[in-house]
């Protein structure tokens, strides 16, 4: 796909981020000393009066935005996924969750996308630690034109969400006329189905034409929204397939493959995955070779995809 178009997740949050402000005079927006980075930051150069800069004190960020929202505000945080999710993990549970509070949570950078800082800042555990919390929504979009329609599906939602969001450049492949939340068939087949999440939709897909050339119909699904999982129609999307593979750049502990292995429970269907192995990341030069190191890459799922077809035969 030659004439793709890649953009970026970060300016497209901020882009909505300031429109809907526009919009909606109770959005208000708290950051943790990384504005530049979140794209907060031309948020609060045009509403001075409805962001606040909280400094590197995430927790108090989230309790903070606990108050705005009792107070009838939209509050939104704003963080590297691994601080939003890790950090302030306390204070989500206990000040927002148990209260199905109004409050949206912005993690940003995630997964392994801020591939020089290493381990400190990679989060590949925060889609795991924000499913295990009751009355979270947890969003993972897959391009820049799927989080845009994102940011107003949570801004709409009444109650706590997480908003995955990757530090670099995406390739745009999400069709504009389908629901930014629901799982959506990205290419049609009838060998596999590629159940995929977030940036590893695209790799998917390629998985998915690189097995067509050697005669392997591949299905692609791409599952925005990890929780509450679409069990159900994971499950019917996933019908008449011999076999699936899960790609998803997290932990392979409790993010997509864990959500669809309980889905498709008691269907027969082999599963393989492609995640990253319960461990830690690391510094690199660029995020391609940390794709490479931990087997997150198109050529990844077409070596799972023949496992499961050799499990039939």
């Amino acid at each position: 796909m030659s004439n793709l178009i890649y953009s970026n997740q970060r300016q497209a949050y901020g882009e909505e981020l300031l429109a809907l402000g526009a919009k909606n005079p109770n959005i208000v927006v708290c950051d943790a000393d990384l504005s530049k980075s979140t794209m907060t930051y031309p948020f609060s150069q045009k509403y001075p009066e409805r962001f606040f800069e909280m400094g590197i004190a995430e927790a108090n960020m989230t309790g903070f935005a606990a108050g705005l929202s009792l107070a009838g505000k939209i509050a939104v945080t704003n963080s590297f996924a691994v601080f939003s999710a890790g950090r302030s993990y306390d204070q989500i549970r206990q000040g927002i969750a148990i209260g199905k509070l109004n409050v949206k949570i912005n993690g940003s950078s995630a997964g392994l996308s801020d591939f020089g800082d290493g381990a400190t800042h990679q989060s590949v555990e925060d889609i795991a630690i924000m499913r295990a919390i009751p009355n979270m929504t947890v969003l993972v979009p897959a391009d820049s034109p799927q989080l845009r329609r994102m940011v107003h599906w949570m801004m709409d939602h009444a109650g706590p969400v997480y908003l995955r969001i990757c530090r670099n450049n995406l390739p745009e492949i999400c069709p504009a006329d389908v629901d930014p939340v629901r799982p959506a068939v990205m290419m049609e087949g009838s060998d596999l189905a590629l159940v995929a999440c977030g940036v590893m939709v695209y790799p998917a897909m390629q998985a998915a034409r690189a097995l067509r050339e050697e005669g392997v119909s591949c299905r692609v699904i791409n599952v925005p929204c990890l929780k509450p999982f679409p069990d159900e129609e994971v499950a019917r999307l996933c019908r008449g397939v011999k076999g699936v593979v899960t790609a998803e750049e997290h932990s392979i502990i409790g993010g997509l493959t864990s959500a669809v292995a309980w889905a498709l429970r008691g269907s027969g269907l082999p599963l393989e995955a492609v995640a990253i192995m319960d461990m830690f990341g690391q510094s690199a030069q660029n995020v391609e070779e940390l794709m490479a190191h931990y087997h997150l890459t198109d050529r990844d799922i077409v070596q799972k995809a023949k496992a499961v077809l050799a499990s039939r035969s």
